[in-house]
């Protein structure tokens, strides 16, 4: 998402050429899954005090972002963000951006459900990049809903 050209090719995105990021686009129900749940989610996933990727996943592509379609949304990950920055969870600062949705445009087939079509090669991936390392003692008996309501600008 975001970017500089239309429906550029994974290995342009993933380059950091094309001012993309990658993104996981969710549909979701309200009555199912709430926005807040999405956002308690989205926190247990990455570091999102780290402005410079994403674990061994390096550059702007990689970075931490929150898109946002409406002015609830927007609000609901202002104070998700606000919250988990006064909470001093993270040594440093939340480095995640709120940014307004735009243009979503999927990786190609190959690329997608990689933890399915290549296990082994995900699961190495998973515990080199030390990820999992890092999230599960972080989080913990941790199942806080990071939310302010009303946070100011």
């Amino acid at each position: 998402m975001g970017g500089e050209i239309e429906n550029p090719p994974y290995e342009m995105v993933a380059s950091g050429k094309t001012k993309h990021r990658e993104t996981v686009y969710v549909r979701f129900d309200d009555n199912v899954t709430t926005y807040q749940q999405l956002l308690d989610a989205f926190w247990r996933m990455h570091d999102p005090s780290d402005a410079g990727g994403s674990f061994v996943d390096r550059g702007f592509q990689y970075s931490s972002a929150i898109y946002y379609r409406n002015a609830e949304q927007y609000e609901l990950a202002k104070g998700a963000i606000a919250a988990l920055e006064a909470s001093k969870k993270y040594a440093n600062s939340i480095a995640t951006d709120l940014v307004e949705a735009s243009e979503f445009y999927a990786a190609e087939d190959y690329h997608q459900d990689y933890y399915l079509k290549s296990p082994i090669r995900y699961k190495y991936y998973r515990y080199r990049s030390g990820r999992d390392q890092h999230l599960e003692p972080l989080w913990a008996n941790d199942d806080t809903s990071y939310q302010i309501a009303n946070p100011s600008d």
